[in-house]
């Protein structure tokens, strides 16, 4: 056993496991992260037990009318799927006798489905980025920099802390690309049946992800194409794939379709309709365009350069992988092009199809959270690339490229940390204050020192917009860590939060140790690699 231990603890593999699994423990806050993830959350309960899909007092704000005059939820059920069997252990945890006094939040139950089901994404997310970096031809020690930055140095981290839908996409998407790409080099149809019903899956969870399907089948053939697979050959290889991936998307777009009809009584449309009808009878003001009335340009523009929530701003490091993709294209790997230039296309086509959302940029979010997802695929490349082309670079640019680097990776992390400090509440009601535009960002680091000083106040940050919810000022008003909400509310007696400092710190200290101890098993296959 203590063999089997070490060999473990020599593995990057399993040590890099282990980092996301402590990291994803170390940021929670006990909160799910926003209302939208709240409402999946009560869809998940109504799987299973009695109570409705919306909660009486939530509608208008949220819900829309159904069949049979019901109000049910507009999300897809997908990410209410992935927290079910979170939901019935929380519940049964939650009416434990000891749990019996203790009724504010964080609540047991919102505790249990944050942590359990944002570490198991996590790890699964490394699982299959370092699966999918080793299939496309990076060397252990590459793929393990750039998974490390995924998770550090892209909004990936947020949303590890924010229960949004963006990292289960994400892994389900990686899931799909992987799968699929170990059927086009093996012939294994049971790859290609999984990758088909992950991506098949993400159908449940958020319809537009019919753009992520259709990237994977596009990476496949821009793999072929650039291998000069050409005529009869390219065609049956289309024909293979068609034939096992066409039936498993069909089989979960009737699914979704199902469940649509289930609440809404239409098998064609969407909820938008209904939400457009019922959005103009609350607010006669709304245009008729409603809810795409944002003007092209400005939601394209919006998403690249605006500071409050420009993709390049809130993941740099995709600012690196462009640069890297330019520079080096012509000596990239034939699987490495057809990625970028699919994750590429992914991305364009993301910002493309929000752009005349009235909610373009995800509303209350950290960044574009509709488009964020793709842009950390594309910056997924990014270190990886650096580390293996560096030195194939023209020797006048190497060395600015390399610093220019280092300091974007060393920004991206910094923001990425910065992100998890608050509640993302907190600038969103500030700006109604502050006024628009504003760089989030740089609020968010001001927002940060005046906490730290005792300034908020003096610095003009606390504004009355921030108070109106007692709920939300709370939350907003405390590092956005469960020991420091848990105090910050009071409810929990005070040998509670003790603990839960004493475990925060435990694991944060677990997580030091993990990465030194990566950091040295790869020194170790590194110079194992250099002597063999």
């Amino acid at each position: 056993m203590t063999s089997r231990l070490g060999t473990w603890f020599r593995d990057p593999l399993f040590l890099l496991c282990l980092t996301a699994g402590l990291l994803a423990f170390v940021v929670q806050s006990g909160e799910l992260g926003t209302a939208d993830t709240l409402h999946r959350l009560q869809t998940t309960h109504w799987l299973w037990t009695s109570q409705p899909q919306v909660l009486p007092n939530e509608y208008p704000e949220f819900g829309l009318h159904g069949r049979g005059g019901r109000i049910f939820s507009w999300y897809g059920i997908g990410q209410s799927l992935l927290m079910l069997p979170a939901d019935l252990v929380a519940t049964w945890i939650a009416h434990w006798h000891i749990f019996s006094e203790y009724e504010d939040d964080p609540a047991v139950r919102s505790i249990i489905v944050s942590y359990s089901t944002n570490i198991l994404v996590s790890v699964l997310t490394v699982l299959i980025a370092f699966r999918l970096l080793r299939q496309v031809r990076f060397s252990v020690n590459e793929t393990v920099a750039g998974v490390l930055a995924l998770l550090f140095c892209t909004t990936h981290l947020h949303y590890t802390q924010n229960m949004q839908e963006n990292s289960y996409i994400m892994l389900l998407t990686l899931t799909g690309f992987s799968f699929q790409y170990e059927w086009l080099r093996t012939g294994s149809s049971r790859a290609l049946f999984l990758g088909s019903a992950a991506l098949g899956l993400n159908l449940l969870t958020r319809v537009t992800t019919g753009l992520d399907l259709i990237a994977a089948g596009v990476f496949l053939l821009a793999v072929l194409w650039l291998e000069q697979n050409r005529g009869r050959a390219l065609w049956q290889r289309l024909g293979a794939y068609c034939k096992i991936a066409v039936p498993v998307y069909a089989f979960f777009a009737i699914i979704e379709r199902l469940y649509s009809f289930y609440r809404f009584g239409s098998l064609t449309q969407t909820y938008l309709p209904i939400f457009a009808r019922e959005s103009r009878l609350q607010d006669p003001t709304l245009p008729p365009n409603f809810p795409w009335s944002t003007p092209f340009h400005e939601g394209v523009f919006g998403a690249l350069f605006q500071p409050e929530k420009s993709i390049f701003l809130f993941d740099p490091l995709l600012m690196l992988a462009l640069v890297l993709l330019v520079l080096l294209w012509k000596r990239l790997a034939v699987e490495v092009r057809a990625y970028a230039l699919t994750t590429l296309l992914l991305l364009a086509g993301y910002i493309s199809f929000y752009a005349r959302y009235t909610y373009w940029a995800g509303d209350f979010a950290w960044g574009d959270r509709y488009v964020s997802t793709a842009a950390e695929m594309v910056a997924l490349l990014a270190v990886p690339v650096l580390l293996r082309h560096r030195e194939q670079l023209s020797p006048n640019l190497r060395p600015w490229i390399w610093r220019g680097s280092i300091v974007l990776i060393a920004a991206s992390l910094i923001i990425q940390i910065a992100s998890l400090a608050f509640w993302l509440p907190l600038e969103i009601y500030q700006m109604e204050t502050l006024g628009h535009p504003t760089f989030v960002i740089a609020l968010r680091f001001k927002n940060i020192a005046a906490f730290a000083l005792g300034k908020m106040d003096a610095w003009g940050l606390t504004t009355d917009e921030m108070s109106q919810d007692p709920w939300d000022y709370v939350h907003i008003t405390t590092w956005n860590f469960l020991p420091f909400l848990l105090r910050r509310v009071g409810a929990a007696p005070a040998g509670v939060v003790k603990t839960a400092f004493a475990v925060w710190a435990t694991a944060i200290a677990g997580f030091g140790a993990t990465l030194w101890r990566l950091q040295t098993a790869l020194r170790s296959s590194m110079n194992e690699g250099r002597s063999g």
